[in-house]
């Protein structure tokens, strides 16, 4: 399956808040059980820093395939300014077809010039795909949240995993 890998415009909310409400749904590939509404997610998208991106991918007929978010880890500490924090979602029909790879790759790019040193994520611990997703493109694992993320009264540990850009 193609995808055409593009920066999100406010006019995307809709369609980010509709795929990671599918998302959701299946419990098991996101810490977010319930997604922000469509005004929420569009006043985020206008309220990014000009370091931040969300990079979507589109099917060729225009369907959102899924969306990879770059966020300061930590936008008030100075220290920290190299420091971005990763989420990537996928639609069923859309993994491990390359899709996400496509948008680490635009992440990757837009993060280099953007002075982005580092890259970490939270990825939950029964998410194996996820975690051996990520770690295909160098993350390594360095801590655990236990008992972090509670959905349907079940409690899963989130695994932290980093990346250098220098590697």
């Amino acid at each position: 399956m193609s995808a055409h890998i593009r920066p999100a415009t406010p006019d995307d909310a809709a369609a980010l808040v509709s795929l990671l409400e599918d998302i959701a749904r299946e419990r098991i590939h996101t810490a977010i059980d319930a997604p922000w509404s469509a005004d929420v997610q569009r006043r985020y998208i206008l309220d990014q820093s000009p370091r931040e991106a969300i990079h979507v991918a589109e099917s060729p007929d225009g369907a959102m395939l899924g969306y990879q978010v770059l966020a300061l880890c930590a936008a008030s500490i100075p220290s920290m300014s190299h420091v971005g924090q990763l989420g990537t979602f996928l639609a069923p029909n859309a993994r491990r077809l390359g899709i996400g790879r496509a948008l680490f790759t635009a992440t990757l790019a837009f993060a280099g010039a953007h002075a982005y040193r580092k890259f970490v994520i939270q990825v939950r611990s029964s998410n194996s795909a996820a975690q051996a997703f990520y770690q295909s493109f160098g993350f390594t694992p360095c801590g655990l949240y236990s008992r972090h993320v509670l959905i349907d009264g079940v409690e899963d540990d989130e695994v932290l995993m980093e990346y250098f850009l220098d590697r």
